[in-house]
């Protein structure tokens, strides 16, 4: 299992300004934490609820139907291509990255086991979508879009596109077979499309957010296209939710690191959450992170409707890299920073740096490894942290792989999910982001939004002249 230290947190490490005293803290919401878990874990399977995503890695029939799908298209695709964005990308692309093979795209596809390249396309950018679309052969490429609703401005004016290019490439007859949707079960655009084009479908199910999604269709089925063992990701992700059922505090690694989040924010004033792994392959667990805290956490209103605008900012931060671009503003900048470090015990490979230049000051790195070397650099920024009385904890995983990764990417929606209860908000919606979503259909001309077009039009007016 991952292991949690939240010890450069404590009063008695960092100083008790900066620092919780946290045997106290847990003793004075041991109660508070025990109706939070019993409570979500009652409520889970509650239609309305959003809490769907905690019973996903129990989901036989999606899995089965998954590895089923991945093993018919087996050997047809050199590539495929994943539509989506947000929700619908970002676990995905944090997944891939750490279980496959680095700089997978580029290597043969016998080092791939003939297992296909993978992209996520994930931004609307111009360049980026001619640039990848000029590299693809259409007549090779496997397309996954992603999107619950199936009015995502982003994904399907995207998907708009490739279908286009598919069609051109292998015909109106063809192209069908090259599209898979993932999509609402019954409703929404998309799901229309696919009935009526015939696509072959997964499902986004109900009650389960974006950015909650990635253990369901939306993850494993890219997961399960470029070859990742899905069956290891779903039992880690059964055995943490075995340990996260613990009421009690002192056992719960979820509980404790989201009560030392919710405290360092209300308590002292720490409301910058950073996220720092020391694993390039990790790199987009931070990416993931940064939406699951913002849009879980950062809300106007109460469940009772007060207003309270709370919510800690999320930063992604990359180690060692981010030691010479970042840690000089933790050390000495304001004091308003909680630090979460991911840290590898132990790497699939090892580098060992040759004894050379040993005239010179480098001379003792010879003979040392780089794995010992990233580890050392993750330990003497958490302590270095601590001398500035900066509050750090350190999650560690035993090795990357699809077990300890569900687990880690499980841990944290939970801890998103307590964190959401101890804030007093509601963790799962985002009236932040369809505001937003509206404007930009009002601005494209979408049925329905005229009225919202000439209020956008004259404000941007008003900016514009000002």
């Amino acid at each position: 299992m991952i292991n949690f230290d939240y010890r450069n947190a404590d009063s008695s490490v960092i100083g008790s300004e900066n620092g919780l005293d946290l045997a106290n803290e847990f003793s004075q919401y041991k109660d508070r934490i025990r109706e939070i878990i019993a409570d979500l874990n009652k409520r889970k399977d509650k239609p309305g609820q959003w809490l769907q995503w905690m019973n996903l890695g129990y989901n036989e029939e999606t899995l089965w139907y998954v590895k089923e799908y991945a093993s018919m298209v087996r050997g047809r695709f050199d590539n495929v291509l994943v539509l989506g964005i947000g929700g619908s990308a970002l676990g995905g692309l944090a997944v891939t990255e750490a279980l496959l093979k680095p700089y997978w795209n580029l290597l043969t596809p016998e080092q791939r086991n003939n297992f296909p390249r993978i992209f996520f396309l994930d931004n609307i950018d111009p360049d980026t979508m001619n640039g990848l679309f000029e590299l693809l052969d259409f007549k090779k490429t496997l397309v996954n879009v992603i999107t619950k609703s199936g009015s995502t401005a982003e994904t399907m004016s995207q998907f708009m596109i490739v279908k286009d290019l598919l069609v051109k490439a292998v015909g109106e007859d063809e192209y069908r077979k090259h599209v898979v949707a993932t999509t609402d079960k019954q409703t929404g655009v998309l799901r229309q499309i696919a009935e009526q084009e015939g696509y072959k479908t997964f499902v986004v199910p109900d009650d389960v957010g974006g950015r909650f999604s990635v253990f369901s269709a939306v993850g494993l089925l890219p997961f399960a296209l470029a070859g990742i063992d899905i069956d290891e990701i779903m039992n880690g992700i059964k055995d943490m939710d075995l340990a996260l059922k613990n009421t009690d505090i002192n056992e719960n690694i979820a509980a404790q690191s989201a009560l030392i989040q919710f405290l360092m924010d209300v308590k002292k004033g720490k409301n910058l959450s950073v996220m720092m792994p020391y694993s390039s392959r990790l790199r987009y667990i931070s990416d993931w992170y940064v939406q699951l805290w913002a849009e879980s956490l950062g809300k106007c209103e109460t469940l009772q409707g007060q207003h309270v605008h709370v919510g800690p900012t999320p930063i992604k931060a990359l180690g060692a890299t981010d030691q010479h671009s970042q840690i000089q503003l933790y050390n000495e900048g304001p004091n308003d920073k909680i630090i979460t470090f991911i840290r590898v015990e132990n790497f699939d490979t090892q580098l060992e740096i040759p004894k050379i230049f040993e005239y010179t000051g480098i001379g003792y790195l010879g003979g040392k490894t780089i794995n010992a070397l990233m580890n050392a650099e993750a330990d003497s920024t958490r302590v270095s942290l601590s001398d500035y009385a900066r509050p750090t904890v350190t999650i560690t995983l035993p090795k990357i792989d699809g077990y300890h990764v569900a687990q880690l990417i499980y841990m944290l929606e939970i801890q998103a999910a307590i964190a959401g209860e101890l804030y007093n908000i509601n963790t799962f919606n985002q009236p932040g982001v369809e505001q937003a979503k509206n404007y930009t259909y009002a601005l494209m001309g979408r049925a329905g939004y005229e009225d919202s077009a000439k209020s956008l039009q004259s404000k941007l007016e008003m900016i514009t002249k000002s």
